[in-house]
């Protein structure tokens, strides 16, 4: 079905760029697309694995509830190598001895976007519901919002038997946030009937509990 790659226990340490919440979505046509939220996944510029790079580890909600990790804390532990790349955007999970070694001011959560503050627990994205949300953005303006959200997609393509992988952005941010764009309608392929498109009204359905400024 997919590649899987033996996992390699390793040591990171590093600054954390940004907070969002992690996410496994499954979509069928176009009339399913659920969202469950498992984590969060912190991206962070330092050391992994005795490689100077950028990368991203998966935490649980218990371990970003115990921490509260923010931008600019710099933290450092163990995790493991991903067994199945396609099934996982973050490039480690199973994070332990997560340790932080220094732990920066609180960002200020100003009223203007990107909200860069105190990410919430997981329920409250859960009620939120998000919006497609343009690659471009996610990429440069919205990365350090914590209302972004880089999603781990299968998506069943010949029912019971073939499932394709990728991975979406999403926003879990204010309707009225100025920095927002939804981007190109996004495929969704299925067996004999070629490609169709997920123009967006999906999203309405998943965030009718808020408001335009929630």
């Amino acid at each position: 079905m997919f590649e899987q790659k033996t996992r390699n226990k390793i040591s990171f340490q590093g600054i954390i760029l940004s907070v969002q919440p992690r996410s496994n979505v499954w979509r069928y046509r176009l009339d399913n697309r659920t969202h469950r939220l498992t984590g969060y996944n912190l991206f962070l510029k330092g050391v992994a694995d005795g490689v100077e790079c950028e990368y991203a580890v998966a935490v649980s909600e218990i371990q970003q509830m115990r921490h509260c990790f923010h931008i600019g804390d710099e933290i450092s532990g163990t995790a493991w190598t991903k067994m199945y790349p396609k099934l996982e955007y973050a490039d480690y999970y199973r994070v332990g001895n997560i340790k932080k070694l220094y732990e920066a001011p609180m960002p200020d959560e100003s009223k203007s976007s990107p909200w860069i503050g105190e990410v919430p627990e997981l329920p409250i994205y859960d009620w939120r519901g998000c919006r497609m949300l343009a690659a471009a953005s996610w990429k440069s303006k919205c990365f350090t919002c914590k209302w972004a959200c880089m999603a781990n997609v299968t998506i069943e393509y010949n029912w019971g038997r073939t499932q394709k992988f990728r991975f979406e952005s999403f926003c879990y941010g204010p309707k009225n946030c100025k920095l927002y764009k939804m981007g190109k309608p996004r495929a969704v392929p299925y067996k004999d009937c070629g490609s169709c498109y997920d123009t967006g009204w999906l999203d309405d359905i998943c965030t009718e509990k808020r408001g335009y400024e929630e």
